[in-house]
């Protein structure tokens, strides 16, 4: 007997009718009955997995939209919809057909026919729904991963909105500062002349109006045109040129702390209205999602190594509106790899894209105010520039060195500087590239150093002397040598990832005029990690290599001891590191949580959830975790905190950045014992302290804007 076709279809179409009746006789079907021990078989429920629905409503109810999420949670709304809708349709269809099969049976009983062959075909309808149930989560499965290119779509779509936003904001500033000018010449406050030199001013410095005029719509013409006169007699100031040549940059490639100083720097650079580009080399696993417009150019380029010459491919597309260069060598494979660097032949991987860069400046007719290089990958730049280059067109062109840290240094025999092009016989000398230790070698990064025209060294708390005999690690008789061109700037925090008012990875966003979002986060982020709810105080931390076994033990003592709940991660790592897998195999309970896989969203939302956050040191150069803890409403506290207060009386004296300042000043003397007792003692001026320093400007267009374009003035007029 063939089992009946059963129809998958809408949720409101009809069972189909039974099929015709094939009966055995009235009597033995009987005798079955009566003699039969065993249950009669039921059709087993069909159970089906589809998604819950947070709210009420079908896909053409139009959801509620708060701020300028609301593109992105309609999208939202109408995916999750559409697999709702198809799941709450299927369910339907099999309870009908179950309701069908077992409507049939009791007919099917009540008439007499053969039982077992009743539920052979009832079997076969099962395995028939199990076939349906198969098909349906398939189509789920297709629809989930379409929601997820969706929601990729939609972040390229905010990206790119925001920049359109900007733009916009940028023209309307231009047209109504023009538009106020001519009403004060209208009425009489400024003369015709003085109108003509202020629109002049005005016009050529149009991509700079945006940053120097700010809220211009709500001044009165007085206070405007004062700004104005001032602004027309300062002396007008070039756009600059910028080329960065380096190994990474966020988002495409990335392995430290480079990578975001390279972004952020050169993004702050383009809205100030300069001419920014980076080149790379085009690695095997480069992000190629995060680059716009991304093209091969059709004819290659050849560059000097090992004694002949090579075919470089050009590859040309835009990042964080930045204009990005990849050179790909079309003959040698030393890119093609899966790390970015830590091989053996790191300096011929990295000496020959520093030649092939400065190959690709001079042959595209480039004539950059400024090659920007970073740590010894790039620092063998400066060497080349001024032997080979600087006559070839570059005569105007200056050398800025970036020091991120000075503990990679590349030694390497003499002999090797020979195969990018350089005399090892004229630059194997003590005031060259000659190791100080280990005569016998070259310094590439020493190199870096003499033969640049400014050096940056990278400290948020260190000034210029401390920086040079704390981070010189052998160099400092090369630095305190070339003393007037050394210079330190600070880390910028990255304004567009790290803020809770934007954050697209919080579950509720906020800000220091609207806080009520972070209370949501910390429930968010206990519910999410299995912690008691409760008003309990959260500790944060994100551990690296360098964390203190001792200190974080002696942290999650206290912390315990007042009640708090403490939680780790491991920064941007596959697994946990020593130092955090020891202190989970001795730190147990509820209230201690070990996350042993870094989750970017994850860390985003711990950072938004914790009330206090736990710091190595105020000595680190960069300050990210502290900058991001204040940002996002949590307190900074110092692991290692001193049982004395030396250390920080010594810190107040220091004349570091206005940050540092800020951050030493405020958090510098707070143990984790005193921020706990603040929070539970004194809670309306601990949130007082807390949106203060929420309100703080962190970002690259303050003052580590202000540190590196003084380097790049001073470059320009040498």
């Amino acid at each position: 007997m063939e089992a009946p076709g059963l129809v998958v279809g809408a949720a409101l179409r009809a069972p189909p009718p039974p099929p015709p009746l094939r009966c055995s006789p009235r009597g033995a079907a009987d005798r079955l009955l009566v003699f039969s021990r065993e249950p009669r078989p039921r059709l087993a429920p069909l159970t089906r997995c589809y998604c819950s629905r947070e709210g009420k409503g079908n896909a053409r109810s139009k959801p509620h939209r708060e701020g300028s999420n609301s593109v992105r949670e309609w999208l939202i709304f109408v995916s999750l919809s559409r697999l709702n809708v198809k799941a709450n349709n299927d369910q339907r269809i099999m309870n009908l057909e179950l309701m069908s099969q077992e409507t049939y049976l009791a007919d099917e009983r009540h008439e007499g026919v053969d039982i077992w062959e009743l539920f052979s075909e009832a079997q076969r309808n099962i395995l028939h729904l199990n076939k349906q149930r198969l098909v349906a989560m398939e189509e789920l499965k297709k629809l989930q991963d379409e929601n997820k290119s969706l929601l990729q779509d939609i972040e390229v779509l905010e990206t790119e909105r925001q920049g359109f936003s900007i733009e916009i904001a940028e023209s309307s500033r231009f047209s109504e500062l023009l538009l106020r000018i001519d009403t004060m010449t209208i009425s009489g406050m400024v003369g015709m002349t003085e109108a003509s030199d202020l629109r002049k001013k005005v016009i050529d410095n149009r991509y700079m109006i945006h940053s120097v005029f700010s809220d211009i719509h709500h001044k009165q013409d007085t206070e405007l045109l004062s700004e104005l006169q001032l602004y027309l007699r300062k002396p007008a100031e070039k756009p600059l040129h910028v080329v960065h040549i380096c190994s990474e940059m966020d988002p495409i490639t990335s392995r430290g702390s480079l990578a975001t100083y390279v972004t952020g720097l050169s993004s702050a650079l383009q809205r100030k209205g300069n001419l920014v580009e980076v080149i790379l080399p085009k690695y095997a696993g480069i992000n190629e999602d995060v680059i716009h417009c991304l093209r091969k150019a059709e004819a290659d380029y050849e560059s000097y190594y090992g004694g002949c010459w090579h075919k470089n491919r050009i590859w040309t597309g835009i990042s964080s509106g930045v204009s990005l260069t990849l050179i790909e060598p079309v003959q040698l494979s030393y890119f093609d790899r899966d790390m970015l660097r830590g091989y053996p032949d790191d300096f011929e991987r990295f000496s020959y894209f520093s030649r092939a860069s400065l190959d690709y400046i001079v042959k595209s007719g480039k004539q950059p105010d400024v090659l920007h290089v970073h740590n010894w990958e790039t620092a063998i730049v400066g060497p080349l520039f001024w032997d080979i280059f600087a006559h070839q067109g570059l005569g105007n062109t200056r050398i800025l060195l970036t020091c991120q840290d000075l503990t990679s240094q590349c030694l390497e025999v003499p002999n090797m500087l020979e195969l990018c092009g350089l005399d090892p016989h004229k630059l194997h000398r003590p005031d060259r590239l000659q190791d100080n230790s280990e005569t016998n070698l070259v310094n590439v990064l020493k190199g870096g150093i003499v033969y640049s025209n400014k050096v940056l060294l990278m400290s948020s708390t260190l000034p210029r002397d401390m920086a040079i005999q704390g981070l010189g690690h052998g160099l400092e008789a090369t630095l305190t040598t070339h003393k007037e061109k050394v210079l330190v700037a600070s880390h910028g925090l990255d304004g567009e990832l790290w803020d809770p008012s934007k954050d697209i990875y919080l579950p509720q966003r906020y800000s220091p005029n609207d806080i009520e979002g972070k209370s949501f986060c910390r429930k968010a982020l206990k519910r999410h990690l299995g912690l008691h709810s409760g008003s309990s105080v959260v500790v944060g931390c994100i551990c690296n290599g360098d964390s203190n076994t001792d200190g974080l033990r002696e942290a999650v003592r206290v912390a315990l001891h007042g009640g708090a709940q403490v939680i780790f991660m491991e920064n941007k790592g596959p697994v946990m590191n020593s130092t955090v897998q020891a202190l989970k195999e001795e730190l147990k309970g509820d209230s201690v949580m070990f996350v042993e896989i870094y989750d970017e969203a994850l860390e985003h939302l711990i950072f938004a959830g914790s009330d206090i956050f736990l710091c190595s040191s105020f000595y680190d150069p960069l300050l990210q975790i502290a900058m991001r803890a204040i940002k996002y409403g949590s307190a900074p506290v110092q692991i290692n905190f001193p049982s004395n207060g030396s250390r920080q009386t010594e810190w107040h004296d220091y004349p570091s950045t206005a940050l540092s300042q800020y951050i030493i000043s405020t958090y510098g003397d707070m143990s984790l014992s005193q921020a706990l007792d603040g929070i539970k003692n004194n809670p309306s001026q601990w949130d007082w302290r807390i949106k203060d320093a929420m309100s703080k400007v962190l970002s690259w267009d303050a003052e580590c804007y202000d540190l590196h374009w003084e380097a790049y003035s001073v470059i320009r007029k040498l």
